[in-house]
């Protein structure tokens, strides 16, 4: 089964030419707008382009998101890098693959058929020729032709790289040189930080600039209404400065007092946005169950801090950013300095981790200002680690109330699912807003959107993977999105799904109970996709399901189809209580289609189930007013190296199928089998998310 023939990026992007360069030297750059952020995506597109031109993996350089020399790509978020990309790259390198060979053929005079390219050279009949890739690129005048009229990827017995674990092309640089952009340098640079307001909102009535200067000389201070930064030629002294500054600036109030998250999610009256209905869930008569699962605001709690390169240069601006979305960040950027997105240009520089819309892009426009203060000066901004947790965006505070219906088969009749959140992304430079903080502390201030949450038909955001994965008569799912609120959230890893699934993968057990079926069989009934099935079975066997649970420890399941059509993965979980939930044990399943590189999808799926894991038991912020109140490790405490459980991770290969995104897949079943492993070993439900001793405690109280 060749490729299907279409790709959103190559609507975008249809030309050879968009995706590829080939040097005189025998070098290829692969163009892309999907960055790397540890998913090793960069990787894995090389290994299809190199197979599509039977060329060296070593031959290829990647120029990667690079607004101005690189192809229009959305952001790299949604496991949406293979899917999208990862096609359209097949289909333009077999394009270029095509169109050199029909080059050689008039050359030689022979047919193509008869043609092979080995490491760079030409063939005829596997005879050597005069001919090489290089110079056949040299001659042909363009390769600005369509993708389209020239593709015809490989048969899949032809393909000698895809399936296989290259080594990642860009741990060498990370490990021997200083590729983060927290490490970077530029000639002449200098330093800049920023003095935050204590919350989103507040106006900055007052700074006593000249006592700043008095105990910090040779700091110059940028101040634009209620923005107010520090640039130098030292970084050690701006970082001294801007602790002194922060107690110099005066802030205004909250005009009122701010409620908690959960609160006001629980008394929020907007109107449900319906997502699904399907049949008549009310009018079920049956064994019915309810569950109300509460997850906290959660943040990205990256290795380093957000941080940014800017430039200003003759009306030009030049930022160097750890954005996921280098063109998204160019719109928000010219909507707040009011300049023009062709006098922009972003270059994502890698970033020490982060998956979703944290602080990274606020720090661009903190770097850009600064820098139009000093025209033809670098300026580096790093935000503190207190900043980037409690000014960055957090991912949403949730409640999911939902209840399944047995009929007399004891088989699920009725589903109904309510979301409740704020949006799950506010990314810059949508619907005509900056979205960008420091936008509307100006002295001429930007207004800001009225957000609203991910649309359904781009994956949802509250309500992504509400709808169950399951075969269900009678289906009502609905979110209720809060709006305003002083609390900024955004994306983070997985949106909804983490808390959707959940709670979805809770009530399952608690239905199969009901019904008094083995979790497993009870799910397996209710699931007629095998490929589901295969997953969910084949993570059973490999934590030899049901496990024989011992005194205190227990195994639990989860299975989810990412956003309900990417990649599908079942996870089973063994845990162990004393003081806390311990991890034990995990096994997960994943069928992501044609598997590209087998070791990066493993990489992916074993990071997202330790992440959910951190959130599952551990990560919560805290809220004070409209303040967040984190400020560092200590008041927001991550899984430890020795808390980690044992991680088996078993791919089912589908080369015959497209492959399907996998990176968020396994966010959501590793923390329901968490929660079912947790629940099935204290013998009591676990709704209220982190699964802290304080929680547990809370929870056999309530349960008297």
């Amino acid at each position: 089964m060749t490729t299907p023939m279409t790709s959103p990026s190559l609507d975008a992007n249809p030309l050879i030419s968009d995706w590829f360069v080939f040097h005189d030297n025998g070098r290829v750059t692969l163009k892309t707008g999907k960055v790397e952020i540890g998913q090793g995506v960069l990787t894995a597109l090389v290994q299809i382009a190199a197979d599509e031109l039977d060329l060296p993996p070593e031959n290829f350089d990647v120029l990667s998101g690079h607004t101005r020399g690189g192809p229009v790509e959305g952001a790299t978020s949604s496991s949406l890098s293979m899917e999208v990309t990862g096609r359209a790259v097949r289909l333009a390198a077999s394009a270029a693959r095509h169109l050199l060979l029909g080059e050689a053929g008039k050359l030689l005079q022979a047919a193509e058929a008869t043609l092979s390219i080995e490491a760079g050279a030409i063939r005829v009949g596997g005879r050597e020729t005069p001919l090489t890739v290089a110079k056949l690129a040299a001659d042909i005048e363009t390769l600005a032709v369509p993708v389209r009229d020239w593709a015809t990827p490989k048969a899949i017995a032809e393909r000698r790289l895809v399936g296989t674990s290259l080594p990642r092309i860009d741990l060498r640089a990370k490990v021997a040189g200083s590729p983060f952009i927290q490490d970077m340098h530029r000639p002449g640079m200098r330093h800049g930080r920023i003095v935050h307001p204590p919350a989103d909102g507040r106006t900055l009535i007052a700074f006593d600039e000249a006592a700043l200067k008095d105990i910090a000389p040779g700091i110059d201070v940028v101040r634009d209404g209620s923005f107010l930064g520090l640039v130098g030629d030292e970084e050690a002294a701006v970082v001294r400065a801007a602790d002194r500054a922060a107690g110099l600036a005066q802030w205004s109030e909250p005009a009122e007092a701010t409620p908690d998250i959960l609160a006001a999610l629980d008394s929020l009256d907007a109107a449900p946005t319906p997502v699904v209905e399907q049949g008549d869930p009310a009018g079920i008569v049956g064994r019915s169950i309810s569950l109300r699962i509460t997850k906290p605001y959660t943040a990205h709690a990256s290795v380093a801090p957000s941080c940014a390169i800017a430039t200003f240069a003759d009306g030009r601006l030049e930022v160097l950013s750890h954005t996921q979305a280098p063109h998204g960040l160019i719109d928000g950027l010219a909507i707040a300095l009011r300049i023009e997105p062709d006098e922009i240009t972003v270059v994502h520089a890698p970033g020490a981790g982060t998956y979703g819309h944290s602080g990274q892009d606020d720090a661009a426009l903190d770097a850009a200002l600064l820098a139009r203060a000093m025209p033809g000066t670098p300026v580096r901004v790093v935000w503190s680690r207190a900043d980037d947790f409690d000014a960055a965006p957090l991912g949403p505070a949730m409640i999911v109330d939902l209840s399944g219906t047995l009929d007399g088969a004891n088989r699920l009749a009725a589903f109904t699912l309510e979301a409740r959140s704020q949006p799950h992304a506010r990314r810059p430079g949508r619907g005509g807003f900056a979205e960008l903080p420091a936008a509307s502390r100006l002295a001429d201030p930007l207004p800001e959107a009225t957000p609203d949450d991910v649309p359904t038909a781009r994956g949802g955001g509250a309500d992504r993977n509400a709808v169950p994965a399951y075969e269900v008569p009678n289906v009502a799912i609905t979110k209720r999105i809060l709006r305003e609120f002083p609390v900024r959230t955004s994306a983070l890893r997985g949106l909804g799904a983490f808390a959707n699934v959940f709670a979805i993968e809770a009530l399952m057990d608690e239905l199969a109970a009901a019904a008094g079926e083995c979790p497993l069989a009870f799910r397996l009934a209710h699931l007629p996709d095998p490929r589901a099935r295969a997953v969910l079975e084949r993570a059973a066997r490999m934590a030899g399901w049901p496990g024989g649970d011992d005194a205190g420890e227990a195994v639990g399941l989860g299975y989810a189809r990412y956003k309900n059509k990417s990649a599908y993965c079942a996870v089973a979980m063994r845990v162990r209580l004393e003081e806390e939930i311990e991890l034990v044990e995990a096994w997960a399943a994943v069928d992501a289609g044609e598997v590209v590189n087998p070791d990066g999808l493993r990489n992916q799926i074993e990071g997202s189930i330790l992440q959910a894991s951190s959130w599952t038991l551990k990560e919560a912020v805290t809220v004070e007013g409209d303040r967040v109140a984190v400020g560092g490790w200590e008041r927001y405490p991550v899984l430890k190296f020795s808390e980690i459980p044992r991680v088996s991770v078993d791919l089912i290969d589908h080369p015959d199928q497209p492959s399907l995104g996998a990176g968020e897949a396994a966010i959501g079943p590793a923390a329901a089998a968490i929660g079912n492993a947790a629940s099935r070993a204290l013998g009591l439900r676990l709704v209220n998310l982190p699964l802290t001793r304080d929680a547990i405690r809370r929870a056999i109280e309530e349960a008297g």
